[in-house]
C-alpha cells in the first residue's frame, strides 16, 4: 500500500483476509460458518481498536497545530486530516448499514445468542449485492473514497475493490480468476461470509486513514528545521595520492534535522535520498558521464550539473563541476588497419578506463555486426569495398568512431598432388606414374592467418585434357577435387601433358558459399 513497510498489525490484517478470502472458495459447512463468525468477530475488535487509534493521531495533529500558533502551513495540514477524518467517518457507517442491511434480509439476530439467524443463507447476500444497484454503488463509495484520499496525501493507496484476478491465491484458480469484486466477495456467499467481508474491508479502510493521518501529521510543522545531527565531513582533492605526494581536503560541517524530508535532484531530476549510517540524509546521484568538446592536449571534457536541494518552500542550489576523460578504445585484432570485404573480420574492442561499467554495443551502416560472447568481441561483416566506420557505444552513448580500410580477399594458390606427393610442374610426370592426382585451392597465408573461418576453398568444376601437342586426345570434366586419370594411362605418350583448367572455385564462410574468380586458371603437367 503507497509503497510503506507494513506494520506487525497490517500484516495480521491482511493475513486475515487471506484467510477469509480462500474460505469463500471452500463448500459451506456449520464449522466454515463458525470460522466466518469468528473472523468478523475478531476483525470488528480490530476496527473499534482502529477507531480509537485513528481519533487520537487527529487529536494528536490538530493539538500540534494549536501548539505551533496555529500557523498558515500547518493550518492548511489540519483541514486536510479533518478531511481525512469526516470521509472515513462516512465511509464507515455506510459499511455499518450495509452490514446490518444484510443481517436484517436474512432473518435478523437471535434474541438469545446473537447470532445471524440467516448465518448459512447464500442467495440472499448475493442477490443483494448483484442483482440490485446496492453493489455497485458500494463499488463506487469505495474507489471514490481511495481516490480522495491520493488527493489529499499525495500517496498512492492501492483500489479495495479488487478483482480475482488482482489476487495471488486467485490469480491462477480456474474456478475464480474470472470473478470481479462483487462476484468474489459477496457471489454464493453465506451471509456470515459476506458481513465478515465488509468487516475485513473497514479494517483496511481504517488502515488506510491511519497511514493518511500519520503522512499529514509529518507536513505539521515542517517549516521548522531544527538540526540535530551534526556531522563532521571530509571532501578529500582526490582519494588516490602517490607516495611522497601532499593528501589534501576540505573539512566541513555538514548538518541534519530528524524530522524533514527533503527533495534532492540534480539538472531538476530527483534521487533517492537515504538515510547515511552517519544520521545524515543523503542524495545518491549516479549518472553516465558524457563527453564531448575534448581539449587535445589534455584529452578531457570540462562539464557540470546543478545540484538541488528542496527544504519545505526554499530550493537550494549549486552548480557543480567534474571532468570527463576521453576514453582509449584499444582495438585488437589479426588484422589493425584493415578488414577483409565479406569476411567474418573477429575484433577485440576494449576501454581499459570503464573497468567493469564498460558494455558496449556497436554499430556501423557498412558493415554487419556480430556481437561475441564475451565482453568487447565482436565480428564485423564489411557490406562492400569501401571504408567501414564502426560506432563503439556504452550505455547510449558514443565512446569513440573508428574507422577501418577494406581490402579484398586475394587469390588463392592452387596444390597438385600426385599419390599424396605435390608435382613439380617442370618436371612433369612419367606414363606409369599417370594415376589418381587432386588440386586442391589454397588460401593465401596472411588471409588464412587473420580471418581463419573464412579461409576455405572447395573446387567444385575443372575440366582435364590430355593433349598431344595443339590437339585435345581426351577430355573430362570432374565435379571433385580428386581426379582418377588410371583410364589414361593406354593413351599417353611421352611428351604428352595433362592440362587442368579449374572453372569454379567456392569460398565456403560462415554465412554461405561465395563464388571465387578464377578466369584463366590453367596448369599443364608434362608426360615424359
Amino acid at each position: 500500500m503507497a509503497g510503506k513497510k507494513e506494520t506487525p498489525r497490517q500484516r495480521m490484517i491482511g493475513m486475515m483476509y487471506l484467510v477469509l478470502t480462500a474460505l469463500l472458495a471452500l463448500n459451506v459447512s456449520n464449522v466454515v460458518i463458525e470460522k466466518f463468525i469468528f473472523i468478523n468477530a475478531t476483525l470488528e475488535g480490530l476496527v473499534e481498536e482502529e477507531v480509537s487509534r485513528n481519533s487520537k493521531t487527529f487529536n494528536n495533529i490538530s493539538q500540534s497545530v494549536k501548539d505551533k500558533g496555529n500557523r498558515a502551513a500547518d493550518v492548511k495540514a489540519l483541514n486536510r486530516a479533518e478531511e481525512v477524518h469526516k470521509i472515513t467517518s462516512a465511509l464507515m457507517k455506510e459499511m455499518d448499514d450495509l452490514k446490518d442491511e444484510m443481517i436484517r434480509i436474512t432473518g435478523g439476530e437471535d434474541n438469545e445468542t446473537g447470532k445471524m439467524k440467516g448465518a448459512q443463507d447464500i442467495d440472499k447476500v448475493g442477490s443483494l449485492m448483484m442483482g440490485t444497484p446496492r453493489g455497485s454503488e458500494f463499488e463506487k463509495i469505495l474507489d471514490e473514497y481511495v481516490s480522495q484520499l491520493n488527493q489529499l496525501t499525495g500517496l498512492e493507496f492501492e483500489q479495495l475493490t479488487r478483482d480475482a484476478r488482482e489476487i495471488p491465491i486467485f490469480a491462477n484458480d480456474p474456478d475464480q480468476k474470472n470473478k470481479n469484486f462483487l462476484a468474489l466477495t459477496f457471489g454464493e456467499t453465506p451471509a456470515a461470509a459476506g458481513v465478515a467481508s465488509v468487516s475485513q474491508l473497514q479494517a483496511e479502510v481504517l488502515e488506510y486513514e491511519s497511514s493518511a493521518l500519520n503522512r499529514i501529521a509529518e507536513d505539521v510543522g515542517a517549516k521548522d528545521v531544527e538540526f540535530d545531527k551534526i556531522v563532521p565531513m571530509v571532501r578529500p582533492t582526490s582519494r588516490v595520492v602517490a607516495a611522497g605526494a601532499k593528501y589534501e581536503a576540505d573539512m566541513f560541517i555538514t548538518a541534519s534535522a530528524t524530522g524533514i524530508n527533503p527533495v534532492m535532484a540534480y539538472n531538476g531530476k530527483k534521487i533517492k535520498v537515504v538515510d547515511d549510517p552517519t544520521g545524515v540524509k543523503m542524495g545518491k546521484v549516479e549518472f553516465t558521464a558524457r563527453g564531448g568538446n575534448y581539449d587535445r592536449k589534455t584529452n578531457m571534457s570540462k562539464q557540470s550539473f546543478k545540484a538541488q536541494i528542496t527544504l519545505n518552500d526554499s530550493t537550494y542550489e549549486q552548480e557543480i563541476e567534474y571532468f570527463v576523460v576521453k576514453p582509449v578504445v584499444q582495438v585488437r585484432s589479426a588484422a589493425l588497419q584493415a578488414l577483409y570485404a565479406n569476411c567474418n573480420n573477429e575484433l577485440d574492442i576494449q576501454v581499459p578506463s570503464l573497468g567493469t561499467s564498460y558494455n558496449p554495443s556497436f554499430r556501423s551502416a557498412e558493415a554487419t555486426i556480430i556481437k561475441g560472447n564475451k565482453t568487447g568481441l565482436v565480428t564485423v561483416i564489411p557490406k562492400g569495398r569501401s571504408k567501414v566506420k564502426l560506432a563503439v557505444r556504452n550505455d547510449g552513448q558514443t565512446l569513440d568512431v573508428v574507422t577501418f580500410d577494406v581490402k579484398r580477399i586475394p587469390p588463392p594458390s592452387y596444390e597438385i598432388k600426385s599419390r599424396g606427393k605435390e608435382i613439380n610442374l617442370k618436371h612433369g610426370l612419367s606414363v606409369a606414374q599417370l594415376s589418381t592426382m587432386s588440386v586442391k585451392a589454397i588460401p593465401e597465408e596472411n588471409f588464412a592467418r587473420e580471418v581463419p573461418k573464412d579461409a576455405k576453398y572447395r573446387i567444385r568444376k575443372m575440366t582435364v585434357t590430355l593433349a598431344r601437342g595443339p590437339r585435345p586426345i581426351q577430355t573430362k570434366e570432374f565435379t571433385t577435387e580428386n581426379l582418377d586419370l588410371r583410364q589414361w594411362r593406354s593413351s599417353a605418350k611421352s611428351g604428352d601433358r595433362i592440362v587442368i583448367e579449374i572453372d569454379r572455385v567456392m569460398r565456403r564462410p560462415p554465412q554461405g558459399e561465395e563464388r571465387v574468380p578464377t578466369r584463366n586458371v590453367i596448369f599443364n603437367v608434362p608426360i615424359n
